[in-house]
C-alpha cells in the first residue's frame, strides 16, 4: 500500500484539485484490460526551442521506464520521497512517482516548490528529485546542510543541465554528491550516473536497462569522444506526436533510432556528456559552436551567477555567440571572462555581444528558453 502525506491542498480554495475531485467521484468498480502499446498519457514537450508538441505515452514505455528506475534507483518500501515537482509534466508525473508506486513506499506531496517548505519537510525524506534551480535555491539558505540532510540517501537532478559549481556546492554542504540523470518527454529517463559508483559532475552517466544509446551524425555512429546527436532505441520510447506524423516520421531512423536533438559524446565505456541542443547550435565561419561549452567556461568566472549562450547573424561570419549574463556586481569583471575565454577556447567562440540581465525566461521547470532570448536580442536583425 502507497501512503501519500498531502502537505497542503493544491489549487485555489481546493478547487479543481485531483484530491477534491476524488472525493466526489463513485468509486470504480472494475479495471479495463489495456494493451502494451496502447495509449496511456499524452504530455506536451517543452517547448524550449520553439513550438511544444503532445507525445503519446505508451503503457508498455512508462512500465519500463518505472521498472528500470525503480530497480537502479534502490527504491525500497522505506523510502519516502520528497515531492516537489510539477505533475503536469514527466519528471514530477512518472520519474518521481512511479518509483513511489512501485516500491509502495511514501510521498510527502507539496503543492510547489517553496523553500521553507521543502527544507521543514527534508529530515523526513530518504530522496529528493528537483531541477538545478531548485538545489540553488536551497543553496541560498544557511539551513540546507547537513543535518538537514542527514536522513536523504539520494539527490537527483534533471530537466535542465547542472553546472559543476552546484554540484560540488551541494556535495560541500550535504555530503551528498548530486545523481545526475537526462531524460525526455517523449522517452522518460534516458540514462543516469550510477547509484553506487562515481557520479561525474557534467555528465549524465549510461542508458538504462533495455535502452540503447548511441551518438550519431546522418553520416552514421560517432567514435567515442566525437560530438553528435544522441540517438535511442528501446521499449521506453513514445508512440509519436499527436497529429503531427511527418515530424514523428522526421525524428525516427529508417532503423528505429530516436533522433533527441540534443548535442553530446559517449566516453570509451559509455558515460555520456550533453553540450546542449542541435537546434541552439551556432554555425560561424563554418565552424560549429556549441553554446554548452562557452557556458561552462563562463560559469566558472567569479561573480556570474547563470549564463546563456545563444547565436545571431552576422554578415561576415553568418552565425556569432551572443552572452547573456545573470552577474553579482560586486564580483563580476568583465575583463576576467573575456581572459577565461582567452585561456580555454578559440576565438571564433568568443561571444560577439554581451547582455547583463536580471533573469533568464524559463519555462515550469526551469529551463531556459532560449528562443525568447533571441527575440529580444536587440542585434538580431543587423
Amino acid at each position: 500500500t502507497t501512503t501519500t502525506t498531502m502537505v497542503a491542498t493544491l489549487g485555489t480554495s481546493g478547487n479543481g484539485t485531483l484530491a477534491a475531485t476524488a472525493d466526489i467521484c463513485e468509486p470504480m468498480g472494475s479495471v479495463t484490460g489495456r494493451r502494451g502499446d496502447d495509449l496511456a498519457a499524452m504530455l506536451y514537450t517543452s517547448g524550449t526551442t520553439g513550438r511544444s508538441k503532445g507525445a503519446m505515452l505508451t503503457h508498455r514505455g512508462l512500465i519500463a521506464n518505472g521498472r528500470a528506475l525503480h530497480a537502479i534507483w534502490g527504491f525500497g518500501a522505506d523510502d519516502v520521497l520528497l515531492h516537489g515537482l510539477p505533475i503536469f509534466h514527466v519528471h514530477g508525473l512518472f520519474v518521481a512517482l512511479h518509483c513511489v508506486l512501485l516500491s509502495g513506499s511514501e510521498a510527502i506531496f507539496v503543492p510547489r516548490f517553496d523553500t521553507d517548505t521543502m527544507l521543514a519537510h527534508l529530515p523526513e525524506a530518504t530522496v529528493m528529485m528537483g531541477v538545478p534551480t531548485h538545489y540553488i535555491r536551497l543553496l541560498d539558505d544557511p539551513r540546507f546542510d547537513a543535518e538537514k540532510a542527514s536522513n536523504i540517501r539520494l539527490f537527483t537532478s534533471g530537466s535542465a543541465p547542472m553546472t559543476e559549481s552546484v554540484h560540488a556546492a551541494v556535495a560541500e554542504r550535504t555530503g551528498l554528491a548530486v545523481l545526475e540523470r537526462y531524460g525526455m518527454t517523449e522517452t522518460g529517463i534516458i540514462s543516469s550516473n550510477p547509484l553506487d559508483g562515481e557520479r561525474v559532475a557534467g555528465t549524465v552517466g549510461y542508458a538504462l536497462p533495455e535502452m540503447e544509446m548511441r551518438v550519431g551524425t546522418d553520416a552514421g555512429p560517432c567514435e567515442p569522444g566525437e560530438t553528435g546527436v544522441v540517438e535511442v532505441r528501446g521499449p521506453h520510447l513514445f508512440a509519436g506526436y499527436w497529429q503531427l506524423p511527418d515530424k514523428t516520421a522526421q525524428e525516427f531512423r529508417a532503423d528505429g533510432w530516436f533522433v533527441t536533438g540534443d548535442v553530446g559524446c559517449l566516453d570509451a565505456d559509455g558515460r555520456l556528456r550533453l553540450e546542449g541542443r542541435a537546434g541552439d547550435m551556432i554555425i560561424s565561419g563554418g565552424e560549429n559552436v556549441y553554446p554548452a561549452e562557452i557556458e561552462r567556461v563562463l560559469r566558472a568566472v567569479d561573480g556570474v551567477v547563470d549564463v546563456a549562450i545563444t547565436g545571431t547573424d552576422d554578415r561576415k561570419w553568418g552565425q556569432v555567440p551572443v552572452a547573456w549574463l545573470i552577474v553579482d556586481n560586486n564580483r563580476y569583471d568583465p575583463a576576467a571572462a573575456k581572459e577565461a575565454l582567452d585561456r580555454e577556447l578559440a576565438r571564433f567562440k568568443h561571444p560577439r555581444d554581451w547582455h547583463l540581465v536580471d533573469e533568464f525566461p524559463r519555462n515550469a521547470l526551469g529551463k531556459v528558453q532560449k528562443f525568447k532570448l533571441r527575440d529580444t536580442d536587440p542585434a538580431r536583425d543587423t
